[in-house]
């Protein structure tokens, strides 16, 4: 960056600037000054392609796109031209161009000022501990259950608050330790989906496989919006990173490179399994919560065991450990994604606090550590309250907890994105001298086609997300509406959308209290 361009006054702040309203961006002097000197350039390119590997490639969704049958194969490929390209321009150019401590918040700050910023904020905070406490937790519950052993009574409550308070832990090292939780959740994914592949190859020589005609890839409209929110979802994550931009070694150069070769090793690692999993059980017989489950134990039977004319598995031998070894490594695999986004959304949420638009006290750094402790332990009450009252709401049904915490989770992160996204056309308008290392390509049309396609498609997921069905029957398309709800909600749509509606405005209360509380930061900036 040349001198002329360092002093453009309509140029925002990079690392090492200070922030100020001289250069039209968020204030955060008074206060976040102290706390940026307590945050280590610890981050390097490997250790941030490693962190977006971990976030992008989700193991709690496999089931539910393979439950789909293979028009998921079909909708997860149009969707990666349609979502998953256009959204990594976006978060590209806006990484490269504004690598400023809080990404996504100041970001939107920039563009529609801090009250707009600060409520999208929380929706993109909190979902965090919801999926954590929701989807998360019930997966590697059940994982352990299915491989170990039961959990009765007051043990499901204990093991769920230790996979919580576990990732709490690790979410609150120093960025030099942290980092080694998502290089291990990668390598994890890679091994364990990798056995995977390996271990159907060898179940398909040995026993066949189940026959896929080719129609059953031809794409719907009804299994597009079953499968439009958790593929978008596994596609999400590539801003992440640039909310610790300011402790990674070189943020304008390794963002747009890491988001390029994350993006081709997700494809990989997600697709693979999903066609893995159609293989070897029967369609009928995947579920949402243990589809990627059932299918290893199934293919494991390769290595020791045997599967009954009733589909029951029983693993024995080597199968049984391979088995283990497998279960222990989904676990770990779940417990890293949550930490990976914890990492990056406490982190946005804590220079949202300081900035004014939360509570000051929990945008404090940990000296020590140069993490954001009060906001990493505050999400973890929160995800172990979740944990404990859904698991009383849906009686210990598993199926139904997943169902509503991941509809929730999916629906709170992509509200927030309807607000982030647009911010890429708001901020080429205000800071058009502002460096880009890189940008989108194609001029205003290039630049209004990403932002359209990004934003739309995760609005659009919203709307069939709190109502199933949308559109199912009308301009002559086929099906019930009432199909589209999950299974374990079959004819109770009503609780279902209560399960989506009441939560998300009460985290647009906790959003407008939270602004409430910063007052006096604000007050203090002037």
């Amino acid at each position: 960056m040349t001198d002329a361009e360092t002093r453009s006054s309509s140029a925002p702040p990079g690392p090492g600037r200070r922030p100020g309203p001289d250069t039209g961006s968020p204030d955060l002097s008074e206060g976040w000054g102290e706390q940026r000197g307590r945050l280590r350039k610890d981050l390097r390119r490997l250790d941030v392609l490693f962190f977006l590997i971990c976030t992008l490639v989700g193991l709690d969704t496999i089931g539910s796109v393979a439950a789909q049958g293979p028009q998921g194969l079909t909708w997860m490929a149009i969707l990666a031209l349609a979502f998953f390209l256009p959204y990594g321009l976006l978060v590209a150019e806006l990484g490269s161009a504004f690598p400023v401590q809080g990404g996504p918040y100041v970001w939107t700050r920039l563009a529609f000022g801090r009250l707009t910023a600060g409520l999208n904020q929380i929706l993109y905070w909190i979902s965090n501990p919801v999926w954590v406490g929701g989807s998360l937790c019930i997966i590697a519950l059940t994982t352990w259950e299915e491989f170990f052993t039961p959990l009765p009574g007051a043990w499901k409550y204990l093991a769920g608050l230790v996979f919580i308070w576990g990732g709490a832990l690790a979410v609150v090292q120093a960025v030099r330790f942290g980092k080694w939780v998502p290089i291990a959740g990668a390598v994890a994914r890679i091994v364990l989906l990798g056995f995977f592949l390996v271990s159907v190859v060898v179940f398909a020589l040995e026993n066949g496989v189940h026959p896929l005609p080719a129609g059953e890839f031809t794409p719907t409209y009804a299994g597009f919006i079953a499968l439009v929110p958790v593929l978008i979802f596994n596609y999400v994550g590539f801003e992440l990173p640039s909310s610790a931009a300011e402790e990674m070694t070189n943020p304008r150069r390794d963002i747009p490179l890491s988001i390029l070769r994350s993006g081709l090793a997700s494809l990989v690692l997600y697709g693979g399994p999903i066609l893995g999993i159609l293989f070897v059980l029967p369609g009928k017989e995947i579920g949402s919560l243990g589809g990627f489950i059932d299918a290893c134990k199934a293919v494991f039977t390769v290595y020791g065991g045997h599967i009954a004319s009733d589909g029951t598995v029983t693993l024995g031998g080597a199968g049984a450990v391979f088995g283990g070894v497998a279960a222990a490594g989904l676990i770990v695999g779940l417990l890293t994604s949550g930490v990976t986004w914890a990492m990056g959304a406490h982190r946005a949420q804590a220079v949202a606090c300081a900035d004014g638009a939360g509570p000051g006290w929990l945008g404090k750094i940990d000296e020590r550590r140069g993490t954001p402790a009060r906001v990493n332990l505050l999400s973890a009450v929160i995800a172990s309250v979740l944990f404990v009252l859904a698991l009383n709401l849906t009686e210990g049904d598993g199926e139904k907890y997943f169902a509503a915490g991941l509809g929730l989770t999916i629906s709170t992160t992509f509200i927030s994105y309807v607000i982030t996204f647009p911010s890429l056309v708001v901020l080429r308008r205000k800071y058009p001298d502002t460096p880009r290392p890189y940008a989108v390509p194609g001029g205003r049309l290039g630049l209004w086609t990403v932002t359209a396609l990004a934003t739309g498609l995760v609005a659009f997921t919203v709307v069939v997300l709190i109502w199933p069905g949308f559109g199912v029957g009308w301009f002559g398309s086929t099906g019930n509406a009432a199909d589209s709800l999950p299974p374990s909600f079959a004819g109770q749509r009503l609780a279902y959308t209560l399960s989506q509606v009441l939560p998300l405005a009460l985290f647009l209360v906790i959003g407008l209290v939270f602004y409430g509380l910063g007052a006096k930061t604000r007050r203090a900036k002037g």
